[in-house]
């Protein structure tokens, strides 16, 4: 989930009284100072990375692989699973190798480059999961008109126009960005180049970047939970209408693996929002953010594979035929 803080800070018109600092590079504060944790974050951090892309991986291997599982539903969950492994791959690898070389510099286009990657696939994260609550939603509310709605054409429709709006998220943020000459320093509090961080040292016109921060989060925020939260309004709406107790477990049971990853996914980043909001220790913000960035894609493989049947079984089919 995507957070952004209100940008209230305008530089000086006197820049060079102030000396601020032209951009070049920038120095990220990491997760901590402490030279006896550093090879204990590395180690874990690396294992964690390769869980998530190997846990993920296994699920795109499951989907494609078997013919039973090349639904509309699981179609979506291979997209979502190829995006969690971007999503981490644009911040966890570069802290990894910071930590090991004991240097946190990262160049300005670096920079932009690992921001506009983080928005595209933070947002395409989002998106996805607002388009697997309207396929619960149709499989549901609609089951017997399901396999003409959710058909290949719209599900790859769909999936196009998610990636079409990241580009678009991602694009205005950096051509926003593109547009700032001056910096208050070059310090970033964090262990990644958090957009939020960046529009907050910039010295330039605070009216357009909150302008941009609002429109992006409506995209990436507040109409992927819309959605959410609409379908799964008509859910709940349509499965307390089912006479039968154990019709009402089977028709939530279908949705129980989305509704847990969406809790996951925003959840964490609405706590991240708050602790930020409330703390004043950058660092413990920056600790906090490891969750939803770090452990929520880990998290989502477990939650499908162990909740899932056909998951499991496909995992099991694909396990045999490569022993």
């Amino acid at each position: 989930m995507l957070r952004y803080r209100v940008s209230t800070s305008r530089c000086p018109s006197n820049i060079k009284a102030q000396n601020l600092t032209q951009f070049s590079e920038f120095h990220l504060m990491g997760l901590s100072d402490d030279p006896n944790l550093q090879p204990i974050l590395f180690g874990l951090f690396l294992s964690m990375y390769l869980v998530t892309v190997l846990g993920n991986l296994l699920i795109i291997l499951a989907v494609s692989s078997d013919s039973h599982l090349h639904t509309p539903m699981y179609f979506f969950l291979s997209n979502l699973s190829l995006a969690d492994i971007s999503f981490t791959s644009t911040t966890v690898p570069k802290m990894i190798v910071d930590i090991q070389t004991h240097n946190r510099v990262i160049s300005y286009s670096g920079c932009l480059t690992q921001m506009s990657f983080f928005m595209l696939f933070g947002c395409l994260d989002s998106l996805l999961l607002s388009m697997m609550a309207y396929d619960r939603f149709v499989a549901i509310c609609h089951p017997l008109h399901y396999q003409v709605i959710m058909n290949p054409r719209l599900c790859s429709l769909l999936v196009l126009m998610s990636v079409l709006m990241s580009l678009l998220v991602s694009q205005m943020h950096n051509s926003t960005v593109l547009q700032f000459m001056y910096f208050q320093n070059v310090e970033i509090s964090h262990f990644f180049c958090d957009p939020s961080q960046l529009f907050n040292l910039a010295c330039s016109d605070t009216f357009t970047n909150n302008i941009v921060m609002y429109f992006v989060g409506a995209i990436s925020g507040f109409f992927p939970i819309s959605g959410i939260l609409f379908s799964y309004y008509k859910i709940v709406s349509s499965i307390l209408r089912v006479p039968s107790k154990g019709g009402k477990y089977k028709a939530f049971s279908t949705c129980g693996s989305h509704l847990s990853v969406v809790c996951l996914f925003y959840g964490t980043g609405l706590g991240v929002y708050l602790s930020s909001a409330v703390s004043l220790s950058p660092r413990k913000c920056a600790v906090a953010s490891v969750v939803y960035t770090v452990v929520t894609p880990m998290l989502n493989p477990f939650i499908y594979s162990l909740r899932n049947r056909d998951i499991k079984r496909s995992m099991w089919r694909l396990h045999r035929k490569t022993v």
